[in-house]
């Protein structure tokens, strides 16, 4: 299977009681993630977790799906549509060579 580039944006609508669950996720999906940049808003107490990550198609449907069944969690994602290719090793069409 494919291996794209792509993102995942996470809300922790209850800081303190989902951060523990979405960290362990996290880490065991860490081969994953190439960036991590997680913002808490304190005023609201919530938390917004940006993931930029390198996966599959299931890859991707396995670590969201179990992020959506934590209590208090938001999740959306979206992978690049082309996969680099041998000769190429861009995120999509028309990047220089």
């Amino acid at each position: 299977m494919e291996r794209r580039l792509g993102f995942i944006g996470i809300v922790l609508e209850d800081r303190e009681h989902a951060a523990p669950a979405v960290n362990a996720l996290l880490t065991e999906y860490g081969g994953l993630i190439v960036s991590r940049t997680g913002v808490p808003y304190h005023r609201r107490h919530c938390a917004v977790i940006a993931l930029v990550v390198d996966a599959t198609t299931d890859e991707l449907g396995k670590l969201t799906g179990q992020l959506g069944r934590i209590d208090g969690v938001s999740v959306k994602s979206m992978l690049s549509k082309h996969a680099p290719t041998a000769d190429r090793e861009g995120c999509g069409e028309g990047l220089p060579s």
